[in-house]
C-alpha cells in the first residue's frame, strides 16, 4: 500500500462515518475504496465491516441526547447482537455472490418503504394502533432482520434499520436515527468480534479507515441533529435510491 492508497482510505474512512451517521450507506463509499487498492472483495466486505464500527460509536455520542426511553431500545440488544452474529455466520460459510445480487433490491425496497412510509402506515396499520404484543414483535422483527443483513454486508445498513423502525415505530426520525446508530454499533462490535477471529481481515486498511470513520460518524451525528425532519428523510431517500441503483449496476457487471 503505497501514500496515495493510504491517503484514498483515510478519506474514505472520513466520508463514510460522516453519511453512516446522517442517513446510512456510508460503506458503499469505504467499501469501493478498499477494493481499489486491491483488497479481495471478501476481505474487503470484512475490513470494512469493521473499519466502520468506530464511527458507530462515535455517531451513538454525537446522537445520544435524541435516543428513545432506555426501556425502548435496551431489550432490542439481544435481538440485534443474535441476528447479527447470524449474518456474520452466513458470510463466513456461504458464497457471496447470490446475495450480492439480491442487496440492491432490499436497499431499493427499503428506501422506498422510508418514501412511502404514510401509504404503508394506513395499509398496514399505524404502531400507536396495534397493540403492545404485537407492535413488539414486529419491531424485534425488523431489528432481527435488518442485523443480519447487518452481519452478512452491512453496506446500507441505515437504510434497512430506520426505513424498518419508521414502519413500526411511533416515533421522530432524529430518534430512529439515534436508534440505528445503537442498533448499528452492535452490529459493529459482533462484526469485529467474529471477522477479527475467523475472517481473511486486511488490517493495514482496517487501520486506517477506523480512526477516520470515528472522526466522521460523530461529526455527522451533530450534524443529522440540526437537519429538519423533511431534509433528512429527503437525503436518506435520495441517497438510498442511488446507492440501490449503483449497487444493482455492479451486481450486473
Amino acid at each position: 500500500m503505497d501514500l496515495l492508497d493510504a491517503g484514498l482510505l483515510v478519506v474514505a474512512g472520513l466520508a463514510a462515518g460522516m453519511v453512516n451517521a446522517v442517513a446510512g450507506g456510508g460503506s458503499l463509499i469505504s467499501f469501493p475504496a478498499m477494493i481499489a487498492i486491491g483488497v479481495p472483495p471478501v476481505a474487503a466486505n470484512m475490513s470494512n465491516s469493521m473499519a466502520v464500527a468506530p464511527g458507530y460509536l462515535a455517531a451513538v455520542v454525537g446522537s445520544r441526547v435524541d435516543l428513545p426511553d432506555r426501556r425502548e431500545w435496551l431489550p432490542l440488544l439481544p435481538t440485534a447482537t443474535v441476528g447479527t452474529l447470524g449474518g456474520c455466520l452466513l458470510l463466513l460459510g456461504t458464497p457471496a455472490r447470490a446475495f450480492e445480487m439480491v442487496v440492491p433490491f432490499l436497499v431499493l425496497a427499503a428506501t422506498a418503504v422510508l418514501a412511502f412510509q404514510d401509504p404503508l402506515r394506513r395499509l398496514v396499520g399505524h404502531p400507536r394502533d396495534l397493540g403492545p404484543r404485537r407492535r413488539t414483535l414486529t419491531v424485534h422483527l425488523m431489528v432481527a432482520v435488518g442485523c443480519v443483513y447487518g452481519g452478512y454486508f452491512g453496506a446500507a445498513l441505515g437504510f434497512m434499520l430506520v426505513a424498518g423502525l419508521a414502519l413500526v415505530m411511533d416515533a421522530t426520525l432524529a430518534r430512529l436515527s439515534a436508534l440505528k446508530n445503537l442498533l448499528s454499533l452492535v452490529v459493529g462490535v459482533m462484526t469485529i468480534a467474529v471477522f477479527g477471529l475467523f475472517g481473511p481481515v486486511n488490517w493495514a486498511a482496517v487501520a486506517l479507515v477506523a480512526p477516520a470513520a470515528l472522526t466522521g460518524g460523530y461529526l455527522g451525528a451533530r450534524l443529522a441533529r440540526r437537519l429538519p425532519a423533511a431534509f433528512l428523510k429527503a437525503v436518506i431517500v435520495i441517497f438510498g435510491t442511488s446507492i440501490g441503483l449503483y449497487l444493482l449496476f455492479r451486481s450486473l457487471q
